[in-house]
Order: structure tokens, then C-alpha cells, then sequence
């Protein structure tokens, strides 16, 4: 069993005995999880003109360039995916390494960030490019559905951190083991955020880069170390350092 204070404490210790590797480290899973600055969404209208609205008559528009806004629309689409399969899901893996090594340790390296390239680099890619293929089937059939999974799978990223060389298939199967029983307050864990996430988003984001995300990371980790107990198959992987 596992309390939410509990974790906050040890991660709260962990963050604050290496607190500018532990920003970072957190502005770099930020920024993989695409949540560096947030966003702000108006009500889904575009604003017109003072006088009414404009309209445009698609028939008068050239196939060449509808052909040309879709083959440019279609390489960002394709770039933003690659780099994210080759760079990002990497880095998030490394930073969750960096996250958990804090946490057994006061003087963990900030070169832990890099280890998602160093270790079954490929391995890694696939098995996060396998976990958001499930999650992205999921969301697309229900989305509530997809919520569930996605804790599901949270514990993906903090496995290949341990162990890169372990499957596709093994990580995600070890992770739901691991999130068995624990979804509902793993997701009232991220809600106890709340507070510090306006914080961030009242003070532009610099709360969520000194504090909230770095805060909210070693949460996890901590999440994740109280949770392995879960899955002692893991002790038959060699870790990885």
C-alpha cells in the first residue's frame, strides 16, 4: 500500500537534494510531452471581420494548391512524427531514468538524460512507438477507454529507464501488471497537482519549470519504485547501470 503524502515526501527530498539537474531534467520530459508554455484554445471560432463574416468559394480554388497545402501539411505531419519516434520518446525514457536514479541517489548525473540513446536505442524506439500505436487505437475507438490505458501504460518509460533490452510486448504486459489496481489513484495522484498546475499556468509556466513539472516527475518515479514489487520478473532483466 502506498499513500499519496508518502510519495510527495520522498519525492519532495529527492527534487530538493538535486534541484537544478532535476529542472532540467524536467523541462526536458516537459518538452517531450509537448506541455512546455501549455496552450490557450479559444472557443473553436475564428474571429471575422467587424462587418460580418468572410467566405470563401472552395471551386475557384487552384488544385495545385489545395495539392500543395496537403503535400506540406502531410511533411510537417510525417517530420513531427519521426522526431518524436527517433528524439523525444528517447529522451522522455532518459529522463525517467534520471528521475528514478534521483531517487536512490543524492548525486545522480544529468547524463542519465541521454542513456535512451545508449541502451537497445532501437529496442526503446519500438516499444514507445508500440505504446502509443495501442494508445492511439484506443482513442481513436473511445476515449474514456484510451484515459484508462494510458494508465495503464504509464510505467512503460520507467521500465526501459531500468532495463532497454526487455520487449516491446514484456514492457507494456509488466507495466498493466504494475498499474493493476492502482489506475484510480495514480489518477487522483495527478489530481492532488492541481494547486501547483495553476500556479504554473497563473505564473506563464516559470512555477511549472523551477516546481510543478520536476515536482510531478519524481513523483512518478517514486510511484514507480513503491510499484515494482509488483512484477518481480523485472529482477531477471540486467539493469542497465
Amino acid at each position: 500500500m502506498w499513500t499519496r503524502a508518502e510519495l510527495k515526501e520522498r519525492a519532495k527530498t529527492a527534487f530538493k537534494s538535486n534541484y537544478w539537474k532535476s529542472v532540467i531534467a524536467g523541462l526536458v520530459m516537459a518538452f517531450t510531452a509537448g506541455s512546455v508554455g501549455g496552450s490557450v484554445r479559444t472557443g473553436g471560432q475564428a474571429v471575422g471581420t467587424a462587418g460580418g463574416s468572410t467566405t470563401i468559394d472552395i471551386q475557384n480554388i487552384d488544385p495545385r494548391v489545395v495539392a500543395m497545402i496537403c503535400a506540406i501539411l502531410a511533411t510537417i505531419a510525417a517530420g513531427a512524427f519521426l522526431v518524436k519516434l527517433f528524439l523525444l520518446n528517447p529522451l522522455s525514457v532518459g529522463a525517467s531514468r534520471f528521475f528514478v536514479k534521483n531517487s536512490e541517489r543524492p548525486d545522480a548525473s544529468l547524463n542519465e538524460v541521454a542513456e535512451g540513446f545508449k541502451n537497445n536505442y532501437l529496442g526503446v524506439v519500438f516499444t514507445m512507438f508500440l505504446k502509443d500505436l495501442f494508445l492511439f487505437f484506443w482513442a481513436f475507438l473511445f476515449i474514456i477507454p484510451a484515459i484508462v490505458k494510458s494508465y495503464s501504460y504509464m510505467m512503460v518509460p520507467f521500465i526501459l529507464a531500468e532495463h532497454p533490452e526487455i520487449s516491446g510486448t514484456d514492457a507494456i504486459s509488466l507495466s498493466r501488471r504494475m498499474m493493476d489496481g492502482e489506475k484510480w489513484k495514480a489518477f487522483v495522484l495527478g489530481l492532488s497537482f492541481l494547486g501547483w498546475v495553476l500556479v504554473s499556468v497563473i505564473t506563464c509556466m516559470v512555477a511549472g519549470v523551477l516546481w510543478t513539472n520536476p515536482y510531478i516527475y519524481a513523483t512518478n518515479a517514486e510511484l514507480y519504485r513503491t510499484l515494482k514489487h509488483k512484477v518481480p520478473e523485472l529482477g531477471g532483466y540486467s539493469c542497465a547501470g
